[in-house]
């Protein structure tokens, strides 16, 4: 099976979250990892995992929430609760709020000291940062370099920290080859899948909300690039989750 590594599930879908999980086992995906990036995402994220024993939660504050406080919402009660499996997303993004810099930097080291304290693994968000994220995420840090776009030089020194890169659906889009280039280079053994739903629908679903079952679209796009037949990538992909998130059970 394959597993969306990275998606919003608190958002609304047609038919709700169990007409979501049906359409996405139609698909050949088996589970889903559900992120938060608004605080108040993170209950809601918590509900949806335990009804579904094939959705799992990381739990994060993204850098548009920089008013709010880590410690008021990754309590070591949540924290410790079995459905949480990392940190995410964090990151730091100044393509519309570099003035906020500043702010982005002390949410993002906040979350990451407390990803270390519990030994969790982070996902990360990176726009238009890759200096600062650069030199913040050093080798005291795993996880996965969440939708990844950036440069293949980033890739090199985030590989060098021993970190995973998540291909969405950017990675079908025609004007994305310096993507598709990148992932040609990095390691198989280092790449993982993800919808980010409900953004970033993947060709041929291009204009519609995305949603975890399109994954299989990204996957067969990354077997191409890779040469591998897609029953194989799917073995990998599903080596590389497990590894990279230890916590899921499936």
């Amino acid at each position: 099976m394959f597993i969306d590594t990275h998606c919003h599930l608190t958002d609304e879908y047609d038919g709700g979250i169990d007409a979501v999980i049906a359409r996405a086992k139609d698909a050949g995906v088996g589970a889903m990892v559900c992120a938060t990036a608004d605080p108040k995402d993170i209950i809601p994220a918590l509900n949806i995992a335990q009804k579904h024993d094939n959705i799992f939660v990381t739990t994060g504050i993204h850098p548009d929430y920089i008013n709010e406080n880590p410690d008021n919402f990754l309590t070591e009660e949540i924290l410790k609760n079995s459905h949480i499996i990392g940190i995410g997303e964090i990151g730091l993004d100044y393509h519309y709020s570099p003035q906020t810099r500043t702010q982005q930097i002390e949410l993002f080291q906040k979350q990451l000291d407390i990803a270390h304290k519990y030994n969790l693994p982070v996902a990360i968000h990176t726009r238009d940062a890759e200096s600062d994220t650069a030199n913040i995420l050093t080798d005291k840090y795993h996880g996965v370099m969440h939708c990844f776009t950036s440069s293949w030089n980033l890739a090199k020194t985030m590989l060098d920290r021993g970190f995973y890169f998540s291909a969405s659906g950017i990675l079908t889009f025609k004007n994305s080859e310096s993507v598709r280039e990148t992932f040609a280079k990095i390691p198989i053994d280092r790449i993982v899948i993800e919808t980010d739903s409900p953004y970033c629908a993947p060709v041929p679903h291009r204009g519609k909300k995305c949603e975890p079952a399109f994954v299989i679209e990204t996957a067969k796009v990354l077997a191409q690039i890779k040469n591998l037949d897609l029953s194989d990538l799917e073995n990998i992909l599903l080596d590389n989750t497990k590894k990279l998130y230890p916590k899921i059970k499936l």
